[in-house]
């Protein structure tokens, strides 16, 4: 399990950490914690959709980022450094009109001072709808912050 022990990680844990956030307004709700993956779904509704009826792409970043930094969040001591993202990229592969997406978060790299995430989107018929990458840098917490 790549998960940081000293987290008491549980899904309900997870969805205290969407309380008042982007994530919690556009309906994002964490599935599962699995040994090495972490997956989210997204509502395809009034909150996602671009004006013609399609997923926005800017909300499958938004699940997207969401995944890979909180991903990167349960992987280190919070004691010791915090997370901050550098760089998000994504495909958009084909269009999504309703339902959910589900976006599953698996690490490249988990090293000490930087991450690599590839969060794959896919629609209730498990079709790849966007693969995403993000890099997030692992920044050391100053005494005063601790």
């Amino acid at each position: 399990m790549i998960w940081n022990p000293n987290k008491g990680l549980t899904l309900e844990y997870l969805h205290t950490l969407s309380k008042g956030t982007m994530a919690e307004h556009l309906g994002i709700e964490f599935v599962k914690i699995g040994d090495d993956h972490l997956i989210a779904r997204m509502p395809v509704d009034h909150r996602t959709k671009q004006p013609f009826g399609l997923l926005h792409g800017g909300a499958s970043v938004a699940l997207a980022e969401t995944l890979g930094s909180v991903a990167a969040a349960l992987v280190i001591d919070h004691t010791i450094s915090f997370p901050v993202g550098l760089e998000i990229n994504a495909n958009h592969i084909r269009s999504a009109t309703s339902g959910y997406v589900y976006g599953t978060a698996r690490p490249f790299h988990t090293g000490n001072t930087t991450q690599v995430w590839e969060i794959k989107i896919t629609d209730e018929e498990e079709r790849l709808v966007c693969v995403s990458r993000i890099t997030v840098a692992i920044l050391k917490r100053k005494e005063s912050d601790k």
